[in-house]
């Protein structure tokens, strides 16, 4: 099962793993991991998944949908690597991924 890092706004390190086919946000709820507040419950619809894809991965997770890049808009702090995790699933590929944790509480 392909592993993911989540970086929490206090920048504690939660290594978890995420089956294949579920979103990078459905493992952060899955495993605890503080920030991730899925509002929505991933519909892609609030932004309050929001997550800072790590620079070295970024190429690898791809870039939004015309959906995704509008929700975006609704993101605090919207940066570089900026993705809703409800809309990333996970693969083999994306083992060790690193994602930053937005502040989502605003």
């Amino acid at each position: 099962m392909p592993k993911v890092i989540y970086i929490d706004v206090d920048g504690e390190r939660h290594e978890t793993e995420v089956s294949n086919g579920s979103s990078v946000m459905e493992g952060a709820i899955a495993n605890g991991v503080e920030g991730i507040l899925a509002i929505c419950g991933g519909s892609c619809a609030c932004s309050t998944c929001h997550g800072y894809i790590d620079d070295a991965w970024i190429d690898r997770v791809g870039p939004p949908n015309e959906i995704e890049e509008s929700t975006l808009e609704l993101a605090l702090d919207r940066r570089t690597g900026s993705r809703l995790t409800c809309q990333i699933p996970m693969r083999d590929e994306l083992d060790g991924l690193v994602v930053h944790v937005a502040d989502n509480d605003g």
